[in-house]
């Protein structure tokens, strides 16, 4: 690409879906595995499939999830993300 054709593309767009899992290869250590890869894109899919589905309204209020959990679960969570280390 020349400089002039860099000037006529905006700096700011956002990056393509395989934009996104280059960098993040990218960012892997030189030694992991296939596997770890492959679990890192899923992971990814299923986040930006999450997002999207928020994006289009169709996520799940807090409360409800909320009082969807047992109560001992709720309580047992809460508790334990509350504690402070010592």
């Amino acid at each position: 690409m020349t400089l002039a054709e860099s000037e006529t593309e905006p700096h700011n767009r956002p990056m393509t879906e395989k934009e996104i899992v280059l960098e993040t290869i990218r960012a892997l250590p030189d030694d992991c595995s296939l596997e770890e890869i492959a679990e890192r894109i899923e992971f990814m899919a299923a986040v930006q499939k999450g997002l999207d589905q928020l994006d289009r309204g169709e996520g799940i209020p807090h409360d409800e999830v909320k009082d969807s959990w047992p109560h001992g679960f709720q309580t047992n969570l809460v508790s334990r993300c509350s504690r402070r280390p010592s």
